[in-house]
């Protein structure tokens, strides 16, 4: 289990991931990105996720770089996630929209790029480009967000190289037992995003109660949790308190009780879209 901030995870290639990033969705361009970012590599965040939907990366690079001067890391020692938008779906496409976001974000490769959601009929071509990305040494891992077992399913069936991340809606109204058995089986690594269910789950009754005996927040317990369910995580935040806060889940530890009733608040319930219903 992971013991602290800058503790990684081998994904089936050999890649080591952090457990634990920033995420920056709905955050736009301007000041309070580029520090966001800065103040998270600075306070020992090493992963940063973005999307070329989110129209931030220029901001995101902005504060990579920023973040990198005033905590003395290098590029290496971060891990820089980005993900191709649907209307980008195509082999020729994707790869120029890989190339955009790199000329965007400043930088000379990506550890992680994504198919930001599957698009029925698409995916295929633009993981195609993915692996091609990947044998070219662009980028160090590829993988897939917000697919469902049967996407995957499709995918590997013609797939050279299969996913090595999925990125999807997990928090514990949603707990997706079913891709996560079917990526535990198939070694690729469950990602959460909206973790914290946009912040509707931070008043709940069992979850505080959880949170009292161990003298943390409510954010702080679904976080830990899943790390403990061995999910990579990335809050977002722009907040510095709570930056700070979020990443401080490395000195307690969930007891198996706490964790299965974590588990068992399941409702399979959506703050997002639904991967099999929708029309962006």
């Amino acid at each position: 289990m992971s013991k602290n901030l800058q503790d990684r995870t081998a994904l089936y290639n050999g890649v080591q991931m952090p457990w634990f990033g920033l995420g920056v969705f709905k955050v736009e361009e301007g000041p309070e990105l580029v520090n966001a970012v800065s103040f998270a590599i600075k306070h020992g965040y090493r992963s940063i996720d973005t999307a070329a939907i989110y129209a931030n990366e220029e901001g995101v690079g902005e504060g990579i770089r920023k973040g990198m001067k005033e905590a003395g890391v290098s590029r290496e020692d971060l891990f820089i996630t980005s993900k191709v938008w649907n209307s980008d779906l195509g082999y020729e496409s994707t790869l120029a929209a890989y190339e955009t976001s790199l000329k965007k974000l400043g930088l000379d490769y990506l550890d992680l790029y994504l198919i930001h959601w599957p698009v029925e009929g698409k995916y295929k071509e633009a993981w195609r480009a993915l692996e091609h990305l990947y044998k070219q040494g662009k980028v160090r891992a590829i993988g897939v967000s917000n697919f469902q077992v049967h996407h995957l399913e499709d995918l590997v069936r013609n797939a050279e190289i299969k996913p090595m991340i999925n990125q999807v809606e997990y928090h514990p109204r949603l707990t997706q037992s079913k891709v996560k058995s079917y990526c535990e089986e198939n070694g690729i690594q469950l990602e959460a995003w909206s973790p914290l269910m946009q912040g509707q789950l931070l008043e709940n009754a069992d979850l505080r109660e959880i949170a009292d005996k161990h003298g943390k927040s409510t954010a702080q317990v679904i976080l830990r949790w899943d790390l403990q369910n061995g999910v990579i995580t990335i809050p977002k935040s722009t907040k510095e308190h709570r930056i700070t806060e979020n990443a401080d889940i490395f000195d307690f530890e969930l007891s198996k009780e706490e964790m299965e009733k974590i588990n068992s608040m399941n409702q399979n319930i959506r703050v997002g879209p639904d991967p099999d219903n929708f029309d962006f």
